[in-house]
């Protein structure tokens, strides 16, 4: 399994919200740069960005720090926050990410979606964003009384390469991540699902790799690092 040390971006500083409240961060000392060091130099692979200047902006805000993690660093870089243009994504792969992640704009335009997945094969990643199994989009403030599941039966044929499932009730809150509700997405999902949200210790990344499911593909790991719930060297014991 997979695992997504995760870096969010705000100010060109590192931070986490609280069920994505703007309002709810914290803010840490360390770069976005020198952190995706800290998880290179202890042999992580993956990493899992959020620009929340350009979710707020709709602008790929920090595109210069995301270069740089590219050019300095041995990571696989997936990307969200406010990606709505096919120039912003051939901006974000330009720049050396692997998965672009995309969310309302896909979600609000199928059309969008299935013109991104065509343009930028196996490039696509999509995050559905769900409180009590309905999607959510616009900063996690706009519900779309539409149910996760629904929504991926529709758009399942469009060559989304990776989903990354977010229980919006966990995020930041380290209450161990949904675990019922990701896997089921990952029975209708035709591609990898990645568990976000709500990882609180090294038993939740135990307990993610016990369910045994070739489908979800790896689990992001943000506030538990950051505030020291789960040690770094711990963490890359659990890497397959």
């Amino acid at each position: 399994m997979k695992i997504f040390p995760a870096i969010d971006i705000k100010d060109k500083k590192c931070v986490r919200l609280i069920k994505g409240d703007f309002d709810n961060k914290t803010e840490y000392e360390i770069s976005p740069i020198d952190q995706a060091g800290k998880y290179n130099d202890h042999g992580f692979k993956d990493l899992h960005i959020v620009d929340l200047d350009g979710a707020l902006t709709g602008k790929t805000a920090n595109l210069d720090i995301i270069k740089e993690i590219s050019n300095k660093y041995d990571l696989k870089i997936e990307i969200g926050g406010g990606i709505r243009t096919i120039d912003s994504i051939k901006k974000y792969i330009d720049a050396g990410v692997e998965k672009v992640i995309l969310g309302s704009s896909a979600i609000k335009n199928k059309e969008f979606l299935k013109k991104a997945c065509i343009k930028f094969k196996n490039k696509i990643a999509l995050g559905l964003d769900t409180k009590d199994g309905n999607l959510f989009v616009s900063g996690w403030k706009e519900s779309l009384n539409f149910k996760a599941t629904d929504y991926l039966k529709e758009i399942n044929d469009f060559g989304v390469s990776r989903i990354i499932f977010t229980d919006i009730n966990r995020d930041g809150m380290k209450t161990s991540p949904n675990y019922e509700a990701t896997t089921n997405i990952a029975k209708i999902s035709n591609c990898p699902v990645v568990i976000s949200g709500g990882v609180s210790s090294i038993n939740d990344i135990k307990k993610a790799k016990e369910l045994n499911n070739k489908k979800i593909e790896g689990i992001i790991v943000g506030k538990a690092i950051y505030d020291g719930d789960i040690k770094l060297d711990e963490l890359v014991k659990e890497l397959d």
